[in-house]
């Protein structure tokens, strides 16, 4: 009874989806990372033209709609749902696709419409303090726009507006669907980052599992690193659905140059796939490396404690037979049976300890 009550104590602390069991279509953000205002990120560019504009004001992007340049619109905050649904309405988004924006538990994905692509994805990162951030995008693609939605402030694309704000690249001369294929570029090539330093805390850990130190908290960085790994894979593994499904999808929006370069961009998603698998056994791996490890420093004691037992069995038998209180033990009153006794315990000892070396058990 007393186990059960702690498992259902236990099972209270777990705290039920915020969107169960509402209407489909209702917007309703599922995530943590309250905001108190959106910021909109507006870029608007063409080949000759740029600019640059910052607001917290959702109407203000509804100005960026020129047919001449592409406008890459930026929104930082998801908790603020009315301006997700204000912005939503004036581009014709779907309520379910407004739905999905604020969805944080949301796997990539992508859904064609007539009008406009919406690709789901995670962007992965780690913080000054090492610890992974896992962040829901949504990125929504027209004829001449991008509009991508992010949980918070602070993300992996500075090098590509820095691309956009000094001309550099083709990104300034292409349509809004090189521009998806730049944004999605910069989120696997921060994937390869990711990796890079996910090897390095697995070649730190095999250091410490080699380690003669002892580590109390082996195991627990091994689960720790166990549930980083699982949460790469969750984001990394359906990305790569989505880009196969971008490269053979056919529409209007994707100009067959574009296609070439989506293409090349499966092929790194594959890359990182497998450096997750791989990553993936290795960390599976050095659990099993540490119980042999701990397994054979086990066996390492039980040795020598059965040595020191087999050695001392046979003196000790010695002992117990001439210190039984009868009158009539042979050898009991010899004038040197006290020294005969001692001799031929010594030589047992050594030579028990002969017969281990031969054998080579120590």
């Amino acid at each position: 009874m007393a186990t059960a009550a702690r498992i259902k104590k236990k099972a209270t602390k777990i705290a039920p989806s915020k969107a169960k069991n509402l209407t489909p279509g209702t917007v309703a953000y599922t995530g943590k990372k309250t905001t108190t205002v959106t910021t909109l990120d507006i870029i608007d560019y063409s080949k000759e033209n740029f600019s640059r504009f910052q607001t917290n004001v959702v109407e203000d992007a509804f100005k960026y709609e020129d047919a001449d340049n592409i406008t890459w619109i930026n929104v930082n905050g998801l908790s603020n749902v009315q301006d997700i649904v204000t912005l939503g309405n004036h581009f014709e988004l779907h309520p379910l696709i407004q739905e999905d924006i604020v969805t944080t538990n949301q796997r990539p994905k992508i859904d064609e419409y007539e009008e406009y692509l919406f690709i789901v994805f995670k962007m992965l990162h780690y913080d000054e303090n090492e610890k992974l951030i896992n962040e829901h995008v949504s990125m929504v693609v027209g004829k001449d726009y991008v509009v991508t939605f992010q949980e918070a402030e602070g993300d992996v694309f500075d090098d590509l507006r820095e691309r956009l704000g000094h001309g550099k690249g083709r990104v300034r001369g292409a349509k809004s669907d090189y521009l998806m294929f730049a944004i999605l570029d910069a989120v696997v090539d921060n994937y390869f980052s990711v990796m890079e330093f996910m090897s390095n805390k697995v070649e730190v850990l095999e250091d410490k599992l080699f380690d003669d130190k002892e580590n109390e908290d082996f195991t627990q960085e091994i689960q720790y690193l166990k549930k980083e790994i699982l949460k790469i894979r969750r984001a990394v593994l359906p990305l790569r659905e989505v880009i196969n499904r971008l490269e053979k999808i056919e529409t209007p929006l994707i100009e067959e140059r574009t296609s070439k370069y989506i293409n090349d961009l499966y092929d790194h998603i594959i890359q990182v796939n497998e450096s997750v698998e791989i990553y993936r056994d290795m960390i599976w791996g050095l659990m099993d490396m540490y119980m042999t490890t701990i397994s054979n420093k086990m066996n390492e004691v039980m040795k020598v404690l059965t040595i020191m037992a087999s050695i001392f069995i046979p003196l000790t038998f010695m002992a117990g037979i001439y210190g039984m209180n009868f009158d009539y033990i042979p050898e009991l009153h010899l004038k040197y049976g006290y020294f005969y006794l001692w001799g031929a315990m010594i030589l047992v000892f050594f030579g028990l300890l002969w017969y281990f070396k031969r054998k080579k058990w120590l």
